[in-house]
């Protein structure tokens, strides 16, 4: 499997790279930014931009969906909470769309990549599970969490999300939507040592970190 982690933008966003390196077939996640330059790193890899997943419906994650998806014919995949945000900035008539739903699966060639819905940030919002590797968008950052005052948000949703993510094996690597934290990257067992809203047992406890009441 290729995977890379590419910075995009000036808000210090994260797309990534999803590659099989047998059949050639890669998946963008997230487009929001400098569509050009992803499709660049896939050609030099010998891979075939074929699908585009986006986490969430905020547009420094989807504003470049259009553009990247006319320019490589890839479908486009999003959860169906987050389908009017999406589809509104989706120009293009022959774009191929897919609505998500938690547990669905996406197949870059052999690679199985796994939804898992975690609303909070959007209603929409999904991490993004293949093989060890659990992109997070912007639900789970490095030592910190998405907002939840953003429209769509809520920060009971959310707590539930996190629990649902805290189930996974320590060793997942996590991989959020923002180079946020002092590392890029992370892992469950990481996020549930240091991440002080990772590590809240009760909703009433994230609610208070949170200053919300």
């Amino acid at each position: 499997m290729f995977f890379r982690q590419v910075h995009v933008g000036p808000m210090q966003n994260f797309s990534y790279i999803i590659g099989d390196k047998n059949s050639k077939e890669a998946v963008v996640v997230d487009a929001g930014w400098e569509a050009d330059k992803l499709i660049e790193i896939a050609k030099k890899e010998n891979l075939q931009i074929k699908k585009i997943i986006l986490t969430h419906s905020h547009y420094d994650h989807i504003q470049k969906v259009d553009e990247l998806a006319s320019k490589t014919n890839a479908e486009v995949y999003f959860h169906e909470d987050d389908y009017n945000e999406i589809k509104s900035i989706i120009k293009n008539p022959n774009i191929k769309i897919h609505k998500l739903k938690n547990n669905d699966e996406i197949y870059v060639g052999k690679i199985k990549i796994k939804v898992i819905h975690t609303p909070g940030h959007t209603p929409g919002a999904i991490c993004l599970l293949a093989g060890n590797k659990l992109i997070t968008g912007d639900t789970l950052f490095v030592n910190a969490i998405g907002r939840t005052d953003l429209a769509g948000g809520d920060s009971l949703k959310l707590f539930e999300s996190l629990q649902k993510l805290k189930k996974l094996d320590d060793k997942i690597e996590v991989y959020p939507g923002h180079d946020y934290g002092d590392i890029p990257f992370s892992t469950i067992g990481g996020e549930k040592k240091a991440n002080p809203y990772f590590k809240c047992e009760s909703k009433e406890q994230f609610l208070s970190l949170l200053g919300v009441f």
